[in-house]
């Protein structure tokens, strides 16, 4: 898949849009790509040449090289021996070492929002919890994704631990490149809408361990259902 591609090209054009307000090359070079990588638009295997990105976003090789590095950096390309850089692989091990990671987090995102919360910060749980089973019973599985993923991010604010934001922010990137939502596999939305108020209950009672356990499994379903649907072709 080249990215020389007309369609390839206008896409990162379009990437490159939602980044004009960044005033160095490297930042914008860095977040098109990031963006479409995460997006799927660049898939995994696609060659990513610097002379052909430079021309295509109209900057020099200069910031394209830094941006690649920069990706390098967070392994979502990789450099491969007198070949240049490509977008990088995930295998089911990755998957499964990347929820085993994000259970852990979660776990203590969610232990620490049960100790800091306050009535605000419940009320707003429960606003996207609200919103996501309304989703659930439009079965909309693309903005029961947004929502969890808002959810999610919601809680960490609370804990107002910036390494932990910067931490989960980069797994979710991580999570993003799997594809297909789970909320599109049969009977995913009840279930997870259900773990979902499990964990604003523990928070609302201020019980910093249930909420740790109930946010690990909460991880843990959706781990093994990720590796299901990998096993079925889904």
């Amino acid at each position: 898949m080249a990215i020389t591609q007309e369609h390839h090209s206008t896409r990162l054009t379009e990437y490159r849009e939602q980044f004009s307000n960044l005033e160095r090359a490297t930042d914008v070079v860095r977040e098109t790509l990031r963006e479409a990588i995460l997006d799927g638009h660049l898939a995994a295997g696609t060659w990513l040449r610097e002379e052909e990105i430079a021309r295509e976003l109209g900057v020099s090789r200069t910031p394209v090289r830094e941006a690649l590095q920069q990706l390098t950096a967070v392994e979502l390309i990789e450099f491969k021996p007198h070949q240049g850089a490509v977008v990088s692989r995930l295998t089911s091990d990755d998957i499964l070492a990347i929820y085993i990671v994000r259970e852990a987090l979660e776990g203590i995102s969610a232990r620490i929002a049960a100790v800091r919360a306050t009535q605000e910060d419940i009320d707003d749980l429960r606003q996207i919890l609200t919103q996501m089973e309304q989703c659930a019973a439009a079965n909309n599985a693309e903005a029961l994704a947004d929502l969890n993923l808002a959810f999610h991010a919601r809680m960490r604010r609370i804990s107002t631990n910036r390494y932990l934001d910067r931490f989960l922010t980069q797994v979710e990137q991580s999570v993003r490149r799997f594809g297909r939502t789970t909320y599109r596999y049969t009977n995913r939305a009840p279930s997870s809408i259900d773990e979902h108020r499990a964990i604003v209950d523990a928070i609302a009672e201020h019980n910093p361990e249930q909420a740790e356990a109930v946010a690990v499994e909460h991880m843990r379903q959706a781990r093994q259902l990720r590796l299901q649907m990998i096993s079925e072709g889904y």
